[in-house]
């Protein structure tokens, strides 16, 4: 897939909080495979979930089922572990996003440091390329670390977009924009691939979906957490609108 292969962005949503609500109290439900219905049907591109080691969320059997009833495609998030290598290539999902963990961090909190640890993620990389998964490193958008991202010989980077949401609006938040903006082009200049995620929700996401070399968009907490009141199909609808808006 090259950078500009289409002008449509893709919308990536990721229910790993569904899977929170279900593992607050340990019940069947809310079921995974009727969210996953729902929001593809609502005009999801993905479905992204995350594989955390310490399983909050996700579980092992929710991916193996998920693998097999998710008609879009999977994109597995996973920390770059032999456990996970290992799943990975058993599960085979469409494509994996490499990011960083820490047992005691509520939400990933940042990119990957992949300027000290080129050779090892260029191992562990590998077999996933060659087994035909599309592998995308999670960076911060740094130029660094997208020459990085291409020499370990992934196709795809995922910018950490948390910066920018968390920044309060004006100077420091159009600050945040113009890294992204600027990571994003250096990134297609090398010839990668380029999506963008975490923190965004219905009132920041203009401003990112609008850069034109933006290949695919991965939000969750915001579109669960609009659901609760307007239900999935709506949220995932209303995201899907905010995007095509931005771009237009």
């Amino acid at each position: 897939m090259t950078p500009d292969a289409d002008t449509h962005l893709r919308l990536g949503v990721n229910i790993d909080h569904i899977a929170t609500i279900r593992q607050a109290r340990g019940t069947p439900y809310p079921d995974l495979e009727e969210a996953v219905r729902l929001v593809e049907a609502a005009g999801a591109d993905i479905i992204t979930l995350h594989l955390r080691e310490d399983r909050r969320h996700i579980q092992d059997r929710d991916v193996e089922v998920l693998r097999e009833r998710i008609r879009t495609g999977m994109n597995l998030e996973m920390a770059a572990t032999p456990e996970m290598q290992g799943i990975a290539l058993r599960v085979r999902p469409e494509a994996c996003c490499i990011v960083p963990e820490r047992r005691e961090e509520l939400t990933t909190e940042g990119g990957l440091h992949v300027l000290g640890g080129e050779t090892r993620l260029r191992a562990f990389c590998a077999p996933l390329v060659e087994a035909g998964i599309e592998v995308s490193l999670f960076v911060e958008p740094e130029p660094a670390h997208l020459d990085a991202a291409r020499r370990i010989g992934a196709p795809v980077v995922e910018l950490h977009t948390g910066a920018y949401a968390n920044a309060a609006p004006g100077a420091a938040r159009d600050a945040e924009l113009a890294r992204i903006r600027s990571a994003a082009a250096h990134g297609r200049e090398l010839g990668l691939v380029i999506n963008a995620g975490h923190g965004l929700d219905y009132y920041n996401v203009g401003p990112v979906a609008a850069i034109p070399v933006l290949h695919e968009l991965n939000i969750g907490h915001s579109i669960v957490a609009r659901a609760i009141f307007s239900g999935i199909t709506a949220a995932v609808r209303d995201m899907r609108a905010a995007m095509d808006a931005a771009r237009a």
